[in-house]
């Protein structure tokens, strides 16, 4: 029987193909952040803490940590913003309008595969745009809006060059905010494996990008970063216990 695409997956894959232009010089201003001082732990990680939200709604077209390659990188970015004019509800009603606000100019875009004319919610799709092979679809699954804390959290879908989930949150702090980019993901694919985990380039790719991300999230914002970029990088090996919490209840049918 042959399978006609829906009408979300030809816009998807359509603007996956498009001709945006992204030569790779414009991956050099992704190191262009003076000033920003950016301190990177590197730990073990385990299954107990570091699985990825369970997907408990899954799609025929999502592709989740499961499908992936390699080891699990649990990656935070976090950026305390002093002083800030706008609180989490208000910073991220602007990233849901817009996340290209918060992106590198030629070097990432988020487009819609539908245009809403609204903020993101659950159920939207976008495509990831960016230099050289690694445009990827992505669905929104996670909407939360609160005055202490609020974010949005995403879904990859198939063809993605990473397989797992990234979360945009912005939560008070006492003396401003604190906002953080937090992903779970494996490479989506055996020549992803080779980029992102052996070679290392599209790993190195991303890391700058979400630390660019959390800086202009601060700008944003209108506060100061007075304590530059945190990241946090727990590895660890693809096991069954990590299957079980990241496909939750619908683990038993895997």
């Amino acid at each position: 029987m042959q399978i006609v695409p829906g009408p979300r997956q030809v816009v998807r894959e359509a603007l996956m193909l498009t001709g945006l232009p992204r030569g790779l010089v414009a991956l050099g201003r992704i190191w262009a952040l003076p000033g920003t001082r950016v301190t990177h732990h590197r730990v073990e990680g385990d299954p107990a803490g570091d699985a990825p939200p369970p997907l408990t709604d899954l799609l025929g077209h999502d592709q989740p940590a499961d499908a992936g390659h390699g080891p699990l990188l649990h990656r935070r970015f976090a950026v305390r913003v002093a002083e800030p004019r706008l609180g989490p509800r208000a910073l991220l009603a602007v990233l849901a309008a817009d996340m290209n606000q918060a992106m590198v100019p030629g070097v990432a875009r988020f487009d819609p595969v539908t245009s809403t004319g609204r903020a993101l919610a659950v159920g939207d799709e976008l495509v990831v745009r960016m230099p050289g092979p690694w445009d990827g679809p992505v669905r929104v699954v996670d909407r939360t809006d609160g005055a202490e804390r609020s974010s949005f959290r995403l879904a990859t879908l198939a063809g993605h060059l990473e397989a797992g989930q990234i979360e945009f949150a912005a939560t008070t702090c006492p003396d401003g905010l604190v906002f953080t980019v937090t992903t779970w993901a494996r490479a989506g694919d055996l020549l992803a494996d080779l980029m992102y985990n052996r070679l290392g380039v599209a790993r190195e790719i991303q890391f700058q990008l979400w630390v660019h991300c959390c800086v202009a999230a601060a700008g944003l914002a209108g506060g100061s970063v007075p304590d530059g970029v945190e990241v946090t990088t727990r590895s660890l090996t693809w096991s069954d216990a990590l299957v079980r919490q990241t496909l939750g209840t619908s683990s038993a049918d895997v």
